[in-house]
């Protein structure tokens, strides 16, 4: 009896605490649900990095190659997934890992991971917004590449600020569409590696030509872990979309398992199947034309009516999905910058909704970088894009790492239990140490051709690394101009207000 009535009191509790939050105009709303977190995780992570960037990454690397690139930064990707899990689940706010960064480590590391990923994200709107073009003409080869961009960016501003349910729901849907795909790709790629669908057994020929699995090296493998890492760039949404989760404590715990799993699944074996049907010295592998995705390429080969098109049309969702997921993400980031003072208060306005709109406003105006595309050309400017906000993505899974171990260590040092945490991350502390040393290794090996092919290739470098001083910049100068200090460990704060 008295064990349920405590359960009862804290259950109570949590309930009027989400009912407060709900009711304040000042705070967000807490109307996610389990299944919009999952999709959100899901979503984020399911786009033109798998349609298309997997084509370039085996043609580069061979199978073997593309397949260890991918399996290494899954794993890291992983050990972030449970670290911040562990802190988000406690501690479920907008802010995440900013927030997480200011309180156990330094507040200038949690302002320049919160500017850092708000651009990171803000940015990648802007090169989604630059794909859609691609898509488009496609079908309208002649047509302004500012029409598209102007479209697209109107829907994900308005599944913004309908409200964050809306938001959920059309995350929801547009995940709902991609997974679908992917497992119809699995279940028609294992068929024709079987020759169950008419035609020849292909079995495992098509890793024993040339070099292959491996091709290139080691150094090969390492560049590929960039695209790896951007294309599972996402999986942290969860951690910012816990502040408007209606019961963080389980849904944190319970998307963290579900898609990880899905996501390397689906990768793994997505890239395990085009190996197998696609030689890797295919040229239009390595081609980011969405006519020769390698989704397209067997589809096409299975005998699919309209290949292209279908896939062109998927493809298009994806970037709606992450256009909008992007858009929410560092909107949040945004408004908690500003709610802390970190940003200009304006930016910290909710309407009667829960909607940063001032916040939102902010963020899609950098979408109009996509408006580029139309005077110096659609391609260019959206792999300059997608390299721009890169390493951006490896600088906040760094800052989580970083954050987590403070975290636990500081939950220690002030006596708690461990058994009182809501999710608990497994192999601590390897796992942080793991995953920081490893993001570490790719920022600063992922471009190394660019000073190791004779005369140095300073626009490569610029592009490649521009994140990296860019942020170490911002964070002491932060730290120089508040005189901020690390925090010790007796000091963090735990308080969930």
């Amino acid at each position: 009896m008295p064990n349920n009535a405590s359960q009862s009191t804290i259950l109570s509790s949590s309930e009027a605490e989400n009912q407060r939050v709900q009711e304040s105009p000042q705070e967000l709303k807490r109307n996610l649900k389990s299944r919009h977190l999952t999709m959100i995780a899901l979503g984020g992570t399911i786009g033109t990095g798998l349609f298309l960037a997997s084509g370039s990454a085996i043609h580069t690397a061979g199978p073997g190659g593309a397949l260890l690139a991918y399996g290494a930064i899954g794993i890291m990707v992983y050990f972030v997934m449970i670290s911040l899990a562990e802190m988000a689940a406690f501690l479920p706010v907008a802010g995440s890992f900013s927030t997480y960064a200011t309180r156990f480590v330094d507040p200038s590391l949690g302002f320049a991971l919160g500017w850092n990923y708000w651009y990171n994200w803000a940015i990648t709107i802007a090169s989604e917004l630059a794909a859609v073009t691609l898509i488009m003409k496609f079908w309208f080869p002649n047509s302004p590449s500012v029409l598209w961009s102007g479209l697209c960016l109107a829907i994900i501003f308005s599944l913004n600020y309908l409200s964050v349910k809306g938001f959920g729901e059309s995350e929801y849907w547009f995940s709902m569409i991609k997974v679908v795909t992917v497992i119809v790709f699995l279940i028609v790629g294992v068929m024709m590696i079987f020759g169950i669908l008419g035609g020849e057994y292909i079995g495992f020929k098509n890793f024993t030509i040339g070099d292959a699995p491996f091709h290139g090296g080691f150094m090969t493998i390492l560049g590929i872990f960039m695209a790896a890492g951007y294309s599972f760039q996402g999986t942290e949404l969860f951690g910012v979309a816990a502040g408007e989760t209606d019961n963080p404590s389980r849904s944190i715990p319970k998307a963290v398992r579900q898609v990880f799993w899905r996501i390397l699944l689906f990768y793994i074996f997505a890239i395990l199947i085009i190996s197998l049907i696609i030689p890797y010295t295919t040229a239009s592998l390595a081609s980011d034309d969405v006519t020769v995705s390698p989704f397209t390429l067997v589809f096409d080969q299975a005998g699919v009516a309209f290949a292209a098109s279908v896939m062109n049309a998927i493809i298009l969702t994806s970037v709606l999905s992450a256009g909008s997921s992007g858009m929410y993400a560092s909107t949040r980031m945004l408004w908690d910058l500003a709610r802390e003072g970190k940003a200009p208060r304006f930016l910290s306005k909710l309407d009667r909704r829960g909607v940063p709109v001032n916040a939102l406003i902010m963020t899609s105006l950098m979408g109009t970088l996509a408006f580029l595309a139309s005077f110096f050309g659609d391609g260019a400017v959206y792999i300059w894009l997608l390299n721009a906000s890169g390493m951006s993505g490896f600088i906040a899974w760094v800052g989580i790492a970083i954050s987590h171990y403070r975290f636990r260590r500081a939950y220690i040092a002030q006596g708690r239990d461990l058994r009182d945490l809501p999710y608990r991350a497994k192999w601590f502390p390897f796992g942080p140490l793991f995953a920081l040393t490893l993001c570490i290794i790719v920022i600063l090996g992922q471009n190394y051709s660019a000073f190791t092919s004779g005369a140095v290739d300073w626009n490569g470098a610029i592009i490649s690394y521009i994140g990296l001083p860019l942020f170490i910049a911002v964070w002491l100068g932060y730290k120089f101009i508040k005189k901020t200090k690390i925090v010790p460990l007796e000091k963090c704060n735990f308080n969930k207000s």
